[in-house]
């Protein structure tokens, strides 16, 4: 199976997930004003994805100043994204859940067997993506991507606040944007 990679200054795919507050999250539809953070997560079973969702949601109001609208995906079921939603306590982060393993492939997301209960006691779910974090401009382009093969080593969200300070204050454009051969 070839691997996908987005590319920089192009649409990215759709995305239509139901969120755990009632509505949908629809990429695109009501944009934040810099940008949409997407934070695809392993699920409610990784005990690291929900350390990292709690450092998300306590940048939100930062993020928020800057016009980023937080959105946290998985393909959890809703009881499952509800569940995360408690442990992380999330406000100013929106949780889309529902998340297609053929949707997460055309994100370029890897993904991954389950391998039974996790350190924290809870069955991995039969396949699910691993992580994946997006920055996508109101025109539905991608301006940053990183995608992961495990839940290890994630990029910052202290990091992302700064280099979205950067891209704004210097109109700095997508880069990764060459794709003629080499």
């Amino acid at each position: 199976m070839h691997h996908v990679s987005l590319l920089p200054r192009y649409p990215v795919p759709a995305l239509n997930l139901p969120l755990t507050r009632g509505g949908r999250f629809v990429l695109g539809a009501n944009p934040g004003k810099a940008f949409d953070l997407l934070v695809f997560y392993r699920g409610l079973h990784c005990p690291i994805c929900a350390k990292y969702l709690i450092e998300l949601e306590r940048l939100s109001g930062e993020f928020g100043q800057r016009g980023v609208q937080l959105v946290a995906i998985s393909s959890d079921d809703e009881d499952r994204a509800r569940q995360m939603v408690d442990k992380v306590k999330a406000n100013g982060v929106l949780f889309a859940y529902g998340l297609g393993l053929r949707s997460a492939r055309q994100w370029g997301l890897y993904i991954s067997a389950g391998r039974g209960k996790t350190s924290i006691g809870i069955e991995e779910p039969e396949l699910f993506a691993e992580p994946g974090v997006f920055l996508v401009r109101p025109d539905g382009t991608l301006y940053y991507g990183a995608v992961q093969t495990m839940p290890f080593a994630r990029p910052q969200f202290q990091d992302l606040l700064a280099a979205v300070d950067f891209a704004v204050a210097k109109d700095y454009p997508a880069r990764g944007e060459h794709i003629a051969p080499v």
